[in-house]
């Protein structure tokens, strides 16, 4: 192996510039050489077209900063197999052979790992280093605890606002089936209430948790101001479990529709409990802000920062994960294992598991949301209380996320 080419594909987030580093300075250590392959995998299917690639010389690769956002080598929403061209992975083999490229690096999420499965069993040699800010795949990958600290963020900034005019701030964040990030990142933010995919919301038991909170700190407050924060996984489902899915929209290439309307079906939720109960009136007068027909309840305002969550600055995790899934990756293809999902690269051993295990989805497990019950935060059901078993381990612990 002396030429390998480096993919991202998919979202982008933090972390991937890692990845792209990692993999091309421990190229370079090998004797080998790494190659840009632009915009994903509409670059790979059209690169047999390209006049030349961007080669990662040490000078080049100090122009990539991991501690960046995005992604070097930009990103496309493309799966190779939906491509209407039934010569296609000729085409991309014909694309690899014109500029000598032995492997490939492939950095993305499930739906890029079911691509790099389809290209392993045409025969493409390539390695698989995760990535996805949901922490929906089974290893850890990039791009999560990015997210989480972004997320965190902003319900920590926007609390300024919601206690400047005692508002109740409802946040929608990314994450479409899995809820991690807005689990992990609305915890850290103290947030008032987090709901996520995996656990129906009961509103009327969110309604009196978010009522309690935002009416204490208001009276509480010697400035009568306060406010409440919800945290909002994009993919939440409403009461019939079904996905707040856009019908009218086109489906990506992997079949996806654009999700619509969970922070504004949460403030509706909210708005309607808010105009029907009687104590809300009694506390605007007895906090000196009702004015009749003017201003009689308490606004719900909801944010959806979209994109903001992805861009930006790596977190020091992601930065860290990502060359060490680069590394790892050029470390497999020097070893000729390919068709694999970088696990991790510690203790000087490379981890890795088969592709088609590693893109299984992983869900929040409800029985990690019952210890933050226990601590007040609210999952929109009645709280259930922990009861945790105990288990002495040995060995390296269990990651945190």
């Amino acid at each position: 192996m002396k030429n390998i080419g480096i993919i991202t594909s998919g979202g982008d987030c933090g972390g991937l510039n890692g990845v792209i580093k990692g993999a091309a300075l421990t190229a370079l250590n090998k004797g080998m050489t790494a190659y840009i392959i632009p915009n994903g995998y509409a670059g790979l299917y059209n690169l047999v077209d390209f006049s030349e690639l961007t080669k990662l010389t040490k000078e080049r690769v100090e122009q990539i900063h991991v501690f960046m956002a995005g992604s070097e080598a930009g990103n496309s929403r493309v799966k190779v197999s939906k491509i209407k061209d039934d010569n296609k992975y000729e085409r991309i083999k014909e694309g690899l052979k014109k500029f000598n490229l032995d492997a490939l690096v492939i950095s993305g999420g499930d739906d890029t790992g079911s691509v790099v499965k389809d290209l392993a069993e045409k025969g493409i040699p390539c390695i698989h280093a995760p990535k996805t800010m949901d922490l929906d795949l089974m290893p850890y990958s990039v791009g999560g605890d990015s997210t989480i600290n972004r997320i965190q963020e902003e319900i920590r900034d926007l609390r300024t606002t919601g206690r400047t005019h005692n508002r109740m701030i409802v946040l929608e964040v990314f994450g479409r089936y899995a809820g991690h990030t807005a689990f992990r990142g609305g915890v850290a933010a103290d947030a008032d209430a987090v709901l996520i995919p995996e656990i129906p919301v009961d509103f009327d038991v969110l309604y009196k948790h978010v009522k309690e909170a935002f009416i204490k700190r208001v009276e509480e407050s010697d400035v009568r101001a306060g406010t409440a924060t919800i945290v909002v996984a994009e993919g939440l489902r409403d009461a019939s479990g079904n996905e707040l899915v856009d019908m009218n929209s086109q489906p990506d290439s992997f079949g996806h529709r654009k999700l619509m309307g969970a922070g504004s079906y949460v403030v509706k939720q909210i708005e309607s409990r808010v105009k029907a109960d009687p104590e809300i009136k009694e506390f605007m007068k007895r906090t000196g802000q009702f004015v009749e027909g003017v201003y009689e309840i308490p606004e719900v305002r909801e944010i959806r920062p979209g994109h903001l969550v992805r861009c930006g600055f790596s977190s020091s995790v992601d930065a860290n994960f990502g060359m060490e899934a680069g590394a790892a990756a050029v470390e497999l293809i020097s070893k000729d294992i390919f068709g694999v999902t970088v696990v991790s690269y510690r203790g000087g051993t490379v981890q890795y598991m088969d592709v088609k295990d590693a893109i299984v989805q992983r869900f929040v497990d409800p029985k990690d949301v019952e210890m933050f019950e226990g601590l007040g935060i609210s999952f929109g059901r009645t709280p259930v209380k922990a009861s945790p078993k105990t288990e002495k381990v040995t060995g390296v612990p269990v990651r945190v996320y």
